[in-house]
């Protein structure tokens, strides 16, 4: 095959994301203090985000070096997995960071644990479903006009997976309206107790609303052109289009870790122990709710 550009861009896309993420799995898998339920679920998304750079990677090379239907089924089902499992993650930690603000009496307990190992077994239940499809026999090998913009997935597979999006991303924005508003209602009670100015109470609620802004602001921009065009996009439109809209939806494994995992200050401080050493590894952790994360 003559070597398509597009597919060098996302190869470079998902060495990136693979570096990203298997730092912060190393972190979160080598240090006994990232047990907490919010760094399972940072966790949990790193693993998605690094298995989604791991089957770009595979299927530029099974594309290029061992062309082949059954390794193509493998690898596309690996993407399927990884990138579903990756929104389900946000969407989990969404969930944590709404109950952690809703339920801030409770939240540190036995039943936030259980809880948060339910949500990663749904997760990561139905994100291998939905990967195991194109293998168990629903993809378009033997019927081209079936199949998608993704070969070789189906159209039907492909619209369940865009509803299913736009499923989570209604809840996601849902929650972070919910979100928002606990946050004014926190710093108000906040200035209100301890007899600040109305502009410092302003700010607090501003700088609290643009974090979440930009955190849904970015999966929306980075999702939502590829989700739409696989609803209205057909496999006889050029492949052009496909790359267009797929390679902002892998942006969002690259910046996942920068937004929940380098954000977060104890990650930074281990991160600089491996580095240079600046600070000791036995020094204490402070506690912080999912919400600052």
């Amino acid at each position: 095959l003559a070597l398509n550009p597009w597919d060098v861009v996302l190869c470079i896309s998902g060495t990136i994301i693979s570096c990203e993420n298997a730092i912060v799995v190393v972190v979160i898998f080598y240090t006994p203090t990232f047990r907490a339920p919010m760094f399972l679920l940072i966790g949990s998304l790193a693993t998605a985000d690094l298995l989604a750079g791991l089957g770009l990677i595979l299927h530029f090379a099974f594309v290029y070096f061992i062309p082949s239907e059954a390794v193509s089924l493998l690898t596309v089902g690996l993407l399927v997995t990884s990138f579903t499992a990756s929104v389900s993650s946000l969407l989990t930690i969404t969930i944590d960071r709404y109950l952690s603000l809703y339920n801030a009496l409770t939240y540190y307990s036995e039943r936030t644990v259980t809880r948060t190992y339910i949500m990663l077994i749904l997760t990561w239940g139905a994100s291998i479903c939905y990967g195991l499809l194109p293998i168990m026999g629903w993809n378009c090998l033997k019927d081209p006009s079936a199949c998608s913009i993704v070969k070789p997935l189906t159209k039907n597979h492909l619209i369940i997976l865009s509803v299913s999006f736009f499923m989570v991303f209604a809840v996601m924005l849902q929650l972070y309206v919910q979100i928002c508003k606990i946050v004014c209602r926190h710093a108000h009670q906040i200035a209100v107790q301890r007899h600040f100015l109305a502009s410092s109470h302003y700010v607090t609620t501003r700088k609290g609303i643009a974090t979440l802004a930009v955190i849904l602001g970015t999966f929306a921009s980075c999702w939502l052109p590829f989700a739409i065009y696989c609803l209205l996009g057909d496999y006889s439109y050029p492949a052009l289009y496909t790359y267009v809209t797929l390679l902002p939806a892998t942006y969002n494994s690259m910046i996942n870790p920068v937004i929940y995992a380098f954000r977060n200050q104890e990650i930074q401080k281990v991160l600089w122990t491996v580095c240079c050493g600046c600070f000791s590894s036995t020094m204490p952790f402070r506690s912080r709710s999912p919400s600052d994360v």
